[in-house]
């Protein structure tokens, strides 16, 4: 690898000065004159029949300018409900919500009506003046109780809850459990749980009655996505009252309307050797979608096709149902899925070791794809339809380095001494792939300006994550120009055409590729533009600190700025040696794969078997993210994920009741790691570069998530072990411990 001036080097993030100084410019903080403000009227019900809808009282508030249902938006709109995102042919075509639900609300939080007026207090004050005349029906909130045939419809229209059952199938699973020496089985809960980011869901719409123009600032992944629906679903007559228009979500609304991820319930068997290797696994998966379907059924998709992940499985059948319940959607939150077939797949390796009394970890081993067998392919489909490959990594020497790092051989006897003296140690692993850089395009646009500032523009969406500065690097690196010289415009659909936006990790493989060689084409037209006008050939130049210089002769040559100016052209004159106007390039990089990052977490906790609590004393991870642009940026990535780990493991549950109202809607009750929870993550990596983009990258946002709930359970049953625990759901709260541990004896060893 060539030596680089900028990539691999930690540059201090662009984004944060305007953050730090209070300067940072979020949805809510956005004003123009004249602007109104929205407030939601919201289901009280987790199902009902609409009867009627009384707006007079709330319309005749002072400072209210509107009050709108479902009837009088339906006119406006060419359709009634969101387009559906990652469609299936096996889908129905009604199963997305509605703008405004119609005659049916089917989960609590379900917007019925919306009040625009002159603030949110008087939207507010309005919006609990609406009269809605609501006729409870039966809810379903279990999904496995969905299934039974007399259950409650989560709609009435529909015959049957189940929206759709697939099967992830390869190998000769049947024959190998036949033949198969030893089994296991494993019932599993993984729980759901919200994203709650600390901006929530907000839009400012304004239209520019001088342009003819409707513009949308949202707290969006997908900013051209959004434009796309938009364009769907708005007529020109949709503009009421020409005036802007904002709604911020606050916190309650985010935790009874906002997405939230799984509910998943696995039932899985393993077959497995005398030495502890996979010979197949099978069983099922009931996940629960929710109320309605807004993105495909990706989730399930992504968990069940997760579950081998590093590991070798010869055999798999696995057969998935996707039920709808009178609950908020399920999307993915961070992960995807990912985390969920981890979960499951490092259960049942510490079902095998512990029912041959083998090392937990050892277990892992013999079972992680080999550096040798890279790139290594599952005969698993991704929902894209292209085989799930492996494409380089060492899984088995990130464990190593963990195991090393945290000195597992040492721990039988710091485990066995803190025992001697009431204290409750254990030290868990796991393992985890994560899919990246998925397609099926990013855009970047690089452009030297007359001024010879050097800008990016890009689709990619700036989520906190530090895209920009990464952008702006490898920019950098191709002039050896700072990287905070660089301009970065990410994420504006009024300044580049096309985009993907931000989701499954991919920004820095898919924009930081198209970024790549976009500005290698401005680099190569800038070289060949100043040896035109020096009179020498390209070879002859060099290009360094933002000049193009003769080689060996400092100080000699031309500025970009100069070469920016040379074509962008003088009134009457032709261009120099007929070049094209401008130093600009747009490019696209299309990705043939999904490039695989991952990694292995090792983690030491303690419990306290009165309390029941559990304090995580180490935690040790070791992460192959390919290339590294900025280690600074992917170590808080790293750690950010691992913190939503914790939070998954240890903490955070999205109650329901059996009627399927919410019982966690405040921060007091639903539960999220604090700096106080959150030990100091130490973070090793292992650069091992994808062949499948020109930087060699791999997406590291969401790889920091994927194993640590299997990790940390582990750790917490080891420390267990003496009382014969057995931990088959997360999140361990002290009183899912305390009802483990009810009744049960300390074992002699």
């Amino acid at each position: 690898m060539h030596e680089t001036k900028y990539i691999g080097r930690t540059v201090k993030r662009l984004e944060d000065r305007p953050l730090l100084t209070g300067n940072g410019r979020f949805v809510a903080d956005l004003t123009f004159p004249g602007m109104l403000e929205a407030a939601f009227v919201r289901s009280p019900h987790a199902h009902a029949a609409i009867r009627a809808i009384d707006t007079a009282a709330a319309r005749q508030c002072a400072g209210v300018h509107a009050v709108l249902t479902f009837s009088d938006l339906a006119p406006l709109l060419a359709q009634e409900r969101l387009p559906l995102q990652f469609r299936t042919a096996r889908l129905p075509g009604d199963i997305t919500p509605l703008v405004l639900a119609k005659d049916e609300v089917a989960f609590v939080g379900e917007a019925v009506a919306v009040v625009i007026a002159q603030s949110r207090y008087i939207a507010e004050d309005a919006a609990a003046l609406v009269a809605v005349d609501y006729a409870p029906l039966p809810a379903v909130s279990d999904c496995r109780q969905a299934l039974a045939p007399q259950a409650p419809s989560a709609h009435r229209a529909r015959a049957s809850n189940l929206l759709i059952e697939f099967v992830q199938s390869y190998g000769d699973a049947a024959d190998a459990f036949a033949c198969a020496p030893h089994r296991a089985s494993v019932n599993l809960k993984q729980h759901r749980g919200g994203a709650h980011s600390i901006e929530g869901r907000g839009a400012v719409a304004a239209y520019d009655v001088n342009d003819d123009r409707l513009t949308l600032w949202s707290s969006t992944q997908l900013a051209h996505e959004v434009r796309a629906f938009l364009m769907r679903m708005l007529r020109l007559a949709c503009l009421l009252l020409r005036r802007p228009i904002k709604w911020i979500e606050d916190r309650r609304e985010h935790f009874l309307a906002a997405v939230q991820e799984r509910d998943q319930y696995w039932d899985l068997e393993v077959a497995f050797d005398n030495d502890g290797r996979l010979l197949a696994v099978r069983g099922q998966l009931i996940h629960d979608e929710g109320a309605y379907t807004p993105q495909g059924i990706n989730l399930p998709y992504n968990a069940s096709t997760a579950l081998p992940g590093p590991y070798m499985l010869p055999a798999f059948q696995f057969d998935v149902r996707v039920v709808e319940t009178n609950k908020v959607a399920t999307m993915p939150v961070r992960g995807a899925g990912y985390p969920e077939g981890a979960f499951a797949m490092e259960r049942l390796l510490d079902c095998i070791a512990d029912e041959l009394q083998l090392d937990r970890a050892e277990v892992r081993r013999r079972n992680l794809v080999p550096p040798e067998k890279m790139p290594y392919v599952f005969p698993l489909k991704t929902r894209a339809g292209a085989p799930i490959t492996l494409d380089s990594g060492d899984f088995p020497s990130y464990q190593r380095a963990a195991l090393d790092a945290i000195d597992y051989a040492g721990f039988a006897e710091r485990q066995r001494r803190n025992r001697a003296s009431g204290r409750y140690l254990g030290i868990g692993v796991g393992n985890g792939a994560k899919g990246t850089g998925r397609g099926p395009f990013e855009s970047g646009i690089v452009r030297i300006g007359r001024s010879g500032r050097v800008s990016v523009y890009t689709g990619a969406m700036p989520m906190g994550q530090g895209i920009k500065t990464a952008l702006a690097q490898i920019c950098a690196e191709q002039f050896g120009i700072a990287p905070d010289t660089v301009s970065v415009i990410a994420g504006d659909t009024a300044v580049i055409p096309y985009g993907q936006g931000g989701f499954a990790s991919r920004q820095t493989v898919t924009a930081g590729s198209a970024v790549h060689l976009a500005a290698r084409k401005v680099r190569d037209k800038a070289l060949e533009v100043a040896a035109h006008l020096l009179e020498v050939s390209v070879g002859d130049l060099e290009l360094r600190d933002g000049r193009i210089e003769i080689a060996g002769a400092p100080g000699s040559g031309l500025t970009l700025r100069e070469v920016a100016e040379a074509v962008s052209g003088v009134p009457g004159y032709a261009m120099p040696g007929q070049f094209e106007p401008g130093l600009e390039s747009m490019q696209s990089f299309l990705p043939s794969a999904l490039t695989y990052g991952g990694g292995c977490h090792a983690v030491e906790v303690e419990v306290d078997i009165e309390t029941c609590g559990v304090r995580i004393l180490r935690y040790v991870v070791v992460n192959d993210c390919g290339r590294i642009i900025n280690p600074m940026i992917a170590e808080g990535q790293v750690v950010g994920g691992a913190a939503h780990g914790i939070g998954n493991a240890l903490y955070e549950w999205m109650g329901y009741d059996d009627a399927a109202q919410p019982l966690t809607t405040t921060f007091a009750d639903y539960l999220i790691p604090s700096a106080t929870e959150v030990p100091k993550i130490e973070v090793t990596f292992a650069e091992i570069p994808s062949p499948l983009n020109p930087l060699g990258v791999k997406g590291v946002g969401e790889s920091g998530c994927v194993p640590a709930a299997g990790a940390i359970v582990s750790a917490i049953e080891n420390a267990l072990a003496p009382f014969g625990v057995r931990i088959s759901e997360y999140p361990v709260t002290p009183a899912r411990l305390y009802a483990l541990l009810a009744g049960r004896q300390q074992r002699q060893p």
